[in-house]
């Protein structure tokens, strides 16, 4: 059935500026970590990416290890840009990343420039694409020298490979350093990816000064805590969650007692709000100015759906904040 994105996708979703560049990204971003690798069915993927975009959503973030297996994450939205969005590109913005083990060899991970240069083409070549809206290191590399992981940056842009790029995970002291490193080379990094939600708060010690300092947007991963932050978890562990599946990040052992108990307590104030779990906490993330976009991952539509109907609700009062700090402290 051939796909036709609704007329009045841009009505409802929220587009906040990215740093002080002049790309605005929705308020939420769909990531396409797992759920869309060889495992999983590509009628579900190919339904997560019509409802996104249906929903407004025009920001998809891969990286060049999303699967599982590696590069079928890439490969899967490949297929759907061929068959479904390629007269929809240039309302797209896609984004990939390098950093993590791709192939076996000294040449395989990291940040070297041979490494990232020849990442960002095969992601190219699985995605059909002459090019992504946004480039990441995906992670540090504490052997590499920084101004080399830096360089093949540049390179991307300067091929025609990028349009911008950004950094993922890096602490504050050597985002600043990353920064004046690209401003050198005449570039400017776009924004910035670490991991941030309700029980992980490491991006508040320092990196959103920065970001905000240098006029870098700020695109949170796992806001959700990979699903730890929604109902899912609050009494077990559901057959079908992703702390029950093998080739998961998130483990069994994770899911304790006292975490639950946290849990059912934000849940409860959740309730109170008129939320799930899982919308308070993504408006939580939002609350502060200097994040660009919380980025989601998803296994249904309506997961996605239901993520978006967050925004209806964004403002907190002070005694709702002092609680969840009290809640996860």
């Amino acid at each position: 059935m051939c796909y036709i994105p609704a007329t009045e996708r841009y009505n409802d979703m929220k587009y906040n500026r990215c740093g002080a560049s002049g790309i605005r990204l929705p308020a939420i971003s769909l990531g396409l970590w797992h759920n869309f690798g060889g495992v999983d069915t590509y009628e579900n993927s190919r339904a997560m990416i019509f409802t996104a975009f249906d929903a407004g959503i025009t920001h998809f973030d891969l990286a060049n290890n999303y699967g599982p297996p590696p590069g079928s994450a890439e490969e899967t939205f490949g297929r759907i840009l061929k068959t479904d969005l390629a007269g929809y590109r240039d309302e797209l913005i896609i984004s990939t990343k390098a950093g993590y083990l791709m192939w076996p060899g000294p040449y395989g991970e990291w940040g070297s420039r041979k490494y990232l240069t020849a990442s960002l083409d095969a992601s190219l070549e699985r995605m059909g694409l002459d090019y992504v809206d946004i480039f990441y290191s995906h992670r540090p590399d504490p052997d590499t020298p920084l101004e080399e992981t830096m360089s093949a940056l540049d390179r991307a842009l300067k091929r025609g490979k990028a349009l911008y790029v950004g950094i993922s995970s890096y602490r504050s002291d050597m985002t600043s350093q990353a920064i004046a490193i690209l401003r050198e080379f005449g570039d400017r990094c776009l924004i910035h990816q670490p991991k941030y939600s309700i029980l992980d708060r490491w991006v508040e010690d320092g990196l959103l000064d920065v970001l905000e300092t240098e006029g870098v947007g700020c695109i949170p991963f796992c806001p959700l805590a990979q699903g730890l932050l929604t109902d899912k978890y609050l009494d077990s562990i559901p057959p079908d969650s992703r702390a029950a599946k093998p080739h998961g990040f998130l483990k069994k052992e994770t899911v304790t007692a006292q975490l639950q108990k946290k849990l059912r307590a934000l849940n409860d104030l959740a309730q109170k709000r008129g939320q799930s779990l899982a919308q308070m906490a993504l408006v939580w993330v939002l609350r502060d100015k200097r994040i660009t976009s919380a980025l989601i991952g998803a296994s249904r539509p309506e997961q996605i759906t239901q993520n978006i109907a967050a925004l209806k609700n964004t403002t907190f009062t002070k005694e709702e904040l002092t609680a969840i700090d009290k809640i996860a402290g």
